[in-house]
This record gives C-alpha cells, structure tokens and sequence, in this order.
C-alpha cells in the first residue's frame, strides 16, 4: 500500500480520491466486528412493489407459505387495517371490518383452507380479542368478550392479547398479555377449549412481563419472547412445563419476536429498541442451555421492528417496523 500511495505523476486528483475511498474500506472491513462471520440474509429491495400501499403503522406480518400470500396488520385512521401481498411483492387486495387495533397477526392453513388469526388490543367495541378471519376477511371466530378487558382467571377472557401461533392441528398458543392485567401463556384445543395455562405477572421461573410473542419448534417445545424480563422462555407443548430460558443474548433489550427458520435450526428475534434482528443457534433436543447469536441484522435507526415471519417454502423472513411504516423481506443466502 504504501508503494501505492507514493507520487505518481500520471494519476489524477480522481485516481487519488478511489485510492483513498477503496483504502477506507478495507479499513472498515478488516475492523468489523463481524469479520469472519457469514452473511445469511440479503434484503429483497424490490418487495413490495409499490412501498405507498402502507399508509398506517405496520405492526405484524403473517406469511402464507402454501398459498404464496403475506398480510400486514397495520394502525391508523382510516386506513385499511389489513393488506394482503403476493410473495412477490404485489398489493393485491386490503379488509378493514372488524379490526380495531390489529397486534399479532398468523397464517392456519389445513387441507381444506386458510385462515387469517388476529390478536386485536383496541379498547372499542372490537379489543381485547383473538379472531379468525377468511382470507378475504370475513369473520369466522371471536375468542374473548369484544370490547371487555378480562382477568387472567377466565381463561378465554384476554386483556391485550399479543399474539397467537395455530398448530397444523388446530391446537392454538395465545400469550396474552401486552401492558394488560395478564400475563400468561394459554393452549387451547382445536375447538378452543382450555388444555392448560401457565403465567403470572413477574420475575420468576414461568412468570411473565408483558409476555409478547410465541411460536412452536419442530420438538414439541413453546418459546416465548418474555419481553419486559428480557429473556425467551420455554415450555413443554404437550404438559405446559418450564424447560428453561435464555436471557444472555438480551442485555441491550427484550425479544419482541419469537420465529423459527424453515429448517428450525435458527431462532429470528426481533429487536425493537435496537432495531436489530438476531439469529440464534436452536437447540434440536435435550438441554435448552443459554442462547448463542450467530448472526445479526442491524437495521436503520428508528426502524423498530415488532414482529417477524418467514416462508416456510423459501425461508424468507418478513419484518414488519413500526418506525419505518413498512413491512421489509429478507432472502436468505
């Protein structure tokens, strides 16, 4: 480098200014601190196709992997609540009837159909609900009173419920719990009757603050983004039994988002308040250990991403950023 940099008549004032640009770069590079660590995830500039299609905050993203579908919750007034894309990034088509204030939003497909869940936190006539939607929009099932926050000692009485994960056997997971009175992690039998219940406000083991977001692995276990504890808890799909947690990988800030890749080997967390997305190592069975980050996602400032899904088909991840006012795909490497 240094015979580089020695005068050269025949260079321009431009050659220099390359030289120099290039020279930052390498610079930058060599001291990252990722250096040696592998890209897994490159962002899909062209989805969607037409960003202006949202126009209220985009809180929750849900992926249709067998019907090549995505569906954005968003807030705002008078804007549609739900906007429904093709993977490929087209608007296609939006509903609005119903949805106060959209939180969690998930995808049931079985082979008969699909169906749309959405958690709703409105205090009007429409909150404090878990409901089932066709894909066009039209109601098929409320779980809760509309418009009633309720105590944890009813268990189909929710207060802010925050998310929900279905089963493909029809077997539902809500966490329930977001600022509300509740804070607990209920299952439900495929014709919504209670198969356990597990949570109270607090620090403990099984214990919740604002327990956020829940999904499923492929090993029988329930992870859940313990948001305000700053940590993921873990839990026995079958029993509800605690099987441990993870709080090394959340110093800076709580999980917000809890989703598996399409191969389940990695665990997506969404970051809020450090606009990060974190990849972490999932343990396939046996002990649940302490959490490992193999990746990250650092994303712009003031982004805020709420909550994650990804394509089982293609393994594409879904970021809805309450911030941006955007939903963002990510393809993986």
């Amino acid at each position: 480098l240094s015979a580089a940099v020695s005068f050269d008549p025949t260079l321009t004032e431009f050659d220099y200014y390359i030289f120099i640009l290039y020279s930052q770069v390498l610079k930058a590079q060599y001291f990252s601190p990722w250096k040696g660590e592998q890209q897994m995830y490159k962002l899909d500039i062209s989805w969607p196709k037409t960003p202006e299609d949202f126009t209220g905050q985009t809180f929750c993203v849900a992926v249709d992997s067998l019907h090549g579908l995505v569906y954005v919750g968003q807030r705002g007034d008078n804007v549609p609540k739900v906007l429904v894309f093709s993977k490929d990034g087209y608007f296609l088509h939006s509903w609005n009837d119903t949805v106060e204030m959209p939180h969690g939003i998930f995808v049931w497909n079985t082979e008969t159909g699909s169906s749309v869940w959405i958690t709703d936190v409105g205090t009007g006539k429409y909150g404090h609900t878990v409901k089932q939607y066709s894909p066009l929009g039209k109601l098929l099932q409320v779980l809760g009173t509309p418009g009633n926050a309720g105590s944890s000692l009813i268990p189909l009485q929710f207060d802010q419920p925050a998310e929900i994960f279905v089963e493909e056997t029809g077997e539902v997971y809500v966490v329930d719990g977001d600022g509300g009175m509740n804070n607990r992690l209920l299952k439900l039998s495929d014709d919504y009757k209670e198969i356990w219940l597990t949570g109270s406000n607090g620090s403990g083991i099984g214990q919740f603050k604002i327990p956020h977001s829940v999904t499923v692995d492929a090993f029988g276990r329930v992870w859940v983004a313990d948001r305000g504890n700053k940590r993921i808890q873990v839990f026995d799909k079958a029993t509800g039994e605690w099987l441990g947690s993870w709080s090394g990988c959340f110093s800076e800030d709580g999980p917000y988002s809890v989703r598996f890749t399409a191969d389940y080997k990695y665990l997506i967390v969404a970051q809020l308040n450090i606009n990060r997305l974190a990849i972490l190592a999932a343990p396939p069975v046996g002990s649940i250990g302490d959490c490992v980050v193999v990746h990250s996602i650092q994303l712009a400032d003031e982004t805020k991403p709420h909550f994650v899904d990804v394509d089982m088909k293609s393994g594409a991840v879904y970021v809805a950023e309450i911030g941006a006012q955007q939903v963002q795909k990510y393809i993986p490497l």
